[in-house]
């Protein structure tokens, strides 16, 4: 089996993405310290977030249509520079030293309408580019380049903070989308065309797509709780590890040892074999319980640690497993759309987390919300494995693939 990056098309689209990530990477960091210096206000930056999130939500599934009526390569190409042109000007606004809020708002507002259209065109990108025998390692080789960028990329956005100011760390992720668009202008992705219909009609038969797959819909429903347990953790820990487990310190710890985690899990995708990949990814998600229970229970900081290293190796397992059983077993023509439904899933549960968990906390203590979040995500996960469809659904064959259009 030849290695995906051989391929000169992925090789190109891997050297991209593995730019943009790790200039995205380094701006959660400098966008939440640049707006809380610019205003004072934790409200300001509430703010900043939601015009970044809102319109993402919003308009992934017309991104998945979009990203299937027309190539991926284009698609990902404009929203590239649109992204390029967003980054840019909130670079400007902050090096000339008087930001103004409200068009740092609309600069993001348009990131995220962008990012709707981009995200839905990473699957049919790599199917796009790599041989159906070749998927498994190039969903890892993303995923590894995802993990590592999640561990660079503070420390990159810390050292540019503290040298030039926050500003350019808004520069360099603008920079790394142009390159992107540069090296995306100089591919060939093969695309398979669909009908020209209306909108409602492609909606309802990417859904279709989804609700005729057990293994999927069910998978999304879990995959959408662990997110939600997800960003109960990250509301209601910090102040467990700073005032009762160790200080923060400790906390960075547990993220530190998170990332190590996901970047394990990740390398292993790329080698493990399972019969029955995505009932073995899932059950592995499922150990995200574990730091959870923990932290409820205000167990030894070292055990919640570790803990939460396993969970995030489940999630690095996962990620590379799913995609690539999803491009092999959903149709190309239409995988931009049914990956859209997984993101506006996922991305929908995180802001439900991030509003109960406080109120839940400020009311019963931040142990029920943990607890709570550690049955739903260990139960979701685990009651995959009594669906039909996830305990047949074998390892993706190498079945020939369906002819394709090529576009330049």
């Amino acid at each position: 089996m030849p290695h995906p990056l051989r391929t000169r098309a992925f090789r190109l689209l891997f050297i991209g993405r593995t730019l943009s990530l790790l200039g995205d990477a380094a701006i959660p960091t400098a966008l939440s310290l640049a707006v809380y210096l610019a205003t004072g206000s934790t409200g300001a930056l509430a703010l900043v977030l939601g015009c970044a999130m809102v319109p993402k939500l919003l308009l992934l599934p017309l991104g998945g249509v979009v990203g299937d009526r027309f190539n991926a390569r284009t698609v990902a190409l404009t929203t590239d520079l649109v992204r390029c042109a967003t980054q840019f000007f909130v670079g400007a606004e902050l090096l000339g030293g008087s930001p103004a809020l409200w068009q740092i708002a609309v600069a993001e507002a348009i990131g995220g309408a962008a990012g709707a259209f981009a995200m839905p065109t990473v699957s049919p990108l790599i199917r796009g580019t790599v041989p159906e025998s070749g998927l498994l390692r190039a969903n890892s080789l993303m995923a590894v380049v995802n993990s590592a960028t999640r561990l660079g990329g503070p420390a990159l956005a810390g050292a540019l903070i503290l040298t030039a100011g926050p500003g350019w760390a808004f520069v360099l992720d603008g920079a790394s989308f142009a390159v992107s668009a540069a090296l995306l202008s100089a591919m060939r992705v093969r695309h398979v065309p669909i009908p020209r219909r209306s909108l409602i009609s492609d909606l309802k038969e990417g859904w279709s797509e989804v609700r005729g797959r057990d293994w999927y819909w069910t998978s999304l429903i879990a995959h959408a709780v662990w997110n939600g347990a997800a960003a109960v953790l990250m509301t209601v820990g910090p102040a467990l590890f700073v005032h009762e487990l160790g200080g923060k310190g400790v906390w960075v710890a547990l993220l530190q040892t998170g990332a190590v985690g996901l970047l394990i899990g990740s390398l292993l995708a790329g080698r493990a074999r399972p019969r029955r990949p995505i009932l073995v990814a899932n059950l592995g998600l499922a150990t995200y319980a574990l730091p959870l229970g923990l932290l409820a229970v205000h167990a030894p900081a070292a055990a919640t640690i570790a803990a939460y290293g396993v969970a995030l190796a489940g999630l690095g397992f996962l990620n590379p497993v799913w995609e690539t059983t999803v491009q092999s077993a959903v149709p190309a023509q239409a995988l931009a759309r049914v990956t859209s439904y997984d993101w506006l899933l996922s991305l929908g549960a995180m802001p439900l987390g991030y509003t109960l968990a406080p109120l839940a906390a400020s009311a019963w203590g931040a142990e029920v919300p943990l607890a709570v979040a550690a049955v739903a995500v260990g139960g979701a996960c685990l009651a995959t494995a009594a669906v039909p469809g996830v305990r047949r659904l074998g390892a993706p064959g190498k079945a020939a693939e369906p002819a394709a259009e090529m576009a330049t």
